[in-house]
């Protein structure tokens, strides 16, 4: 069974940074795609960043310029760099992966404060 574990989140300031880890319990090249999704209170998951096997990436309007969304296959580690964060990113995220089906994290916790 896969398993995806998120790390990294916590408080910090507007105009902070953070850096989430996403470790994959399978080789990163097992994936057809990864991404980062966030969920606020009240609101809907939604997309933050995606890339391909192939390295194509695709960022929420919002993020773009901020966010960056790397990876390390030697670690099966999956990042997601935030920088210049605002209040309104606080949100549960949550690391995801599509192979053979399609997997979750437990989500990880950012809260910005103004």
């Amino acid at each position: 069974q896969v398993q995806l574990v998120e790390s990294g989140g916590g408080l910090v300031q507007a105009g902070g940074s953070l850096r989430l880890s996403c470790a994959a319990s399978e080789r990163l090249f097992s994936f057809n795609a990864m991404g980062w999704y966030r969920q606020a209170p009240g609101k809907q998951r939604e997309l933050v960043v995606s890339i391909t096997l192939g390295g194509t990436t695709d960022y929420a309007d919002s993020v773009k310029g901020r966010f960056t969304i790397s990876r390390d296959n030697a670690k099966n580690t999956l990042y997601l760099q935030m920088s210049s964060l605002k209040p309104e990113d606080t949100a549960v995220y949550y690391c995801s992966a599509r192979g053979w089906g399609n997997y979750w994290g437990q989500g990880t916790q950012v809260t910005v404060s103004s």
